[in-house]
């Protein structure tokens, strides 16, 4: 898995973070997933073109990306269907969190890219509480 895909990744209307992050060398998942809220707030006010909720989310897709190992795709998905932490997925069932898929699917009307498995949903739910014990 490559580590800096997640800004190819992002879609059109992450345009102008996508554009501060390069310019200012943070498109690392790494260092991404390092950033504090009030370092989220320095990038606001270099970049007033940047929202705060597509920066969240951004590092929320970084941090699953470096802590369960997802894709930044999978990551993705999950911040869709409500899911915007580790601690967050570790609380989920598996069955859960395939409901809340198939619930954004149906709103949709389309199928994800991913092929989701239970089995799947599950070894993110366990690498996810194995992370929270690590803590």
């Amino acid at each position: 898995m490559k580590n800096n895909t997640l800004l190819d990744f992002l879609p059109s209307n992450f345009r102008h973070e996508k554009l501060f992050l390069m310019k200012n060398n943070l498109d690392d998942l790494t260092k991404l997933s390092y950033l504090k809220d009030s370092e989220l707030n320095k990038i606001l006010k270099c970049s007033p073109l940047c929202t705060l909720n597509n920066l969240k989310k951004i590092r929320a897709i970084s941090i699953f990306n470096t802590s369960i190992k997802i894709s930044p795709h999978e990551a993705y998905l999950l911040l869709h269907c409500g899911i915007g932490s580790v601690k967050s997925l570790a609380k989920l069932h598996p069955y859960e969190l395939n409901e809340r898929i198939g619930r954004l699917e149906r709103r949709l009307g389309t199928k994800t890219q991913t092929k989701i498995t239970l089995s799947l949903l599950k070894s993110w739910i366990n690498r996810a509480k194995e992370n929270l014990k690590s803590y």
